[in-house]
């Protein structure tokens, strides 16, 4: 990839839409699939882009990239979606420099998620960079900033509770169990429903739970066949919804039926057990709370503990940020160095070449400098060295103050060339 422009913070942009200001319907348009992924960067290379990577979800769609300007990115978008660019624009952000990389420390982190703390984002933005690095699309200053990104979400992980807790209804109900049911692996399950409630749950159970002894009853016996097939678990048909009522240590109803399925009497209060009632209206009788040994919990209660749970999240947020702060303050500092290098790259051979225009510059010492310059050389470039040394040891103790230090380098450099 290439461009004429410098390949810097300055022009960092990052443009997309996302689930704030779209709804699915509009982020679907917009969505990038692997072919129009590789359209985008077969394309970019005519177009001035240096690195870039897309990052496609269901929540969002954005390209971030090293590139002349933001219009060059949606543009890359559009013409790989078929999409207008004046319908992309009433609903995408533009960001650049800073405020680009804050967006996508904050997007990895889980700041900027539909559900606060959400990891998954990282695996996402990985296969993404990994997909670019294949046809080399990523460069060094990308390279960088993905690096600085994954370390900042691990310490963000690790560091604060911001991903802790369960932030759905189905899962708030795992998480219910596990800290409920004693030995919750060892006991029987009887689950009714197998829509998309009941096969998320089932397999929650199955994979944070480590439940076996699963019994699945469904209003469609085939459909509950089919999953108890695809997991290895039990199936009864809803004939048998009393004796399995009664067999079963926890009931978890997701069956979305009109009106309750489960009442007092379908249960004995000789034995514990847990019941959840996943269905809205409610398929389990209020009533079954007070049957003695019963634990009843409905959506409103587990929708209480979720709520509680953003609430949680949302007081580690400012820890989140805090250590965004400092990460993205160590990357600032790396892309000033990385200026400064280049700069020092350009000042010596800017006093290299003053050093050989003064040795030329009286025709009388021609011969001299033709059988002195290679020993003359070699003093000069330690002491152009020491002269690069000096001044990268000040640009370090000036760097509040680095962009006037450069300014006044590269006027030195305009100077000498006249």
């Amino acid at each position: 990839m290439m461009g004429d422009y410098p390949k810097d913070l300055q022009h960092f942009f990052v443009v997309g839409l996302s689930y704030k200001k779209s709804d699915s319907a509009v982020r679907s348009r917009f969505a990038i699939s692997q072919d129009q992924y590789d359209l985008i960067l077969e394309h970019a290379t005519t177009k001035g882009v240096a690195e870039l990577f897309v990052l496609s979800t269901c929540n969002r769609t954005e390209l971030y990239a090293i590139a002349p300007d933001a219009d060059t990115l949606v543009n890359l978008i559009c013409e790989a979606t078929g999409q207008s660019a004046t319908e992309f624009n009433h609903f995408a952000y533009q960001y650049r420099a800073e405020t680009a990389v804050q967006h996508l420390f904050q997007v990895a982190a889980g700041l900027d998620s539909q559900i606060l703390g959400d990891y998954e984002i990282v695996g996402q933005i990985k296969l993404a960079v990994k997909h670019s690095k294949a046809k080399a699309a990523i460069g060094p200053f990308i390279e960088r900033l993905y690096n600085q990104v994954l370390q900042t979400s691990k310490l963000v992980k690790n560091y604060t509770a911001l991903s802790s807790g369960s932030v759905s209804v189905s899962f708030a109900a795992i998480q219910y169990l596990k800290e409920r049911v004693p030995q919750v692996a060892n006991k029987s399950v009887l689950l009714i429903g197998t829509g998309k409630i009941g096969r998320n749950t089932c397999k929650n159970l199955i994979d944070y739970l480590g439940c076996s002894d699963i019994t699945l009853m469904n209003r469609s016996f085939e459909k509950a066949a089919k999953l108890a097939q695809e997991l290895q678990l039990a199936v009864l048909p809803a004939q048998e919804l009393q004796n399995a009522v009664v067999a079963a240590d926890i009931i978890i109803v997701a069956s979305n039926a009109p009106e309750a399925i489960i009442y007092p009497q379908h249960l004995k209060a000789a034995k514990k057990q847990w019941i959840i009632d996943l269905s809205i209206p409610n398929n389990v009788d209020p009533s079954v709370a007070q049957v003695k040994n019963k634990e009843l919990l409905n959506v409103d209660q587990l929708s209480l503990m979720k709520d509680e749970t953003l609430q949680k999240r949302q007081a580690e947020v400012p820890k989140a940020l805090a250590i965004i702060a400092a990460q993205t303050a160590e990357f600032y500092d790396w892309c000033r160095m990385r200026k400064q290098l280049a700069v020092l790259g350009q000042v010596k051979l800017k006093l290299e070449e003053i050093h050989v225009n003064t040795l030329s510059a009286d025709p009388q010492h021609t011969q001299w400098v033709y059988h002195t310059t290679f020993a003359t050389t070699d003093e000069a470039a330690s002491r152009i060295q020491k002269v690069l040394n000096t001044m990268a040891a000040k640009m370090r103790v000036k760097n509040q103050r680095g962009c006037h230090y450069l300014e006044a380098i590269n006027d030195f450099m305009a100077f000498g060339a006249n």
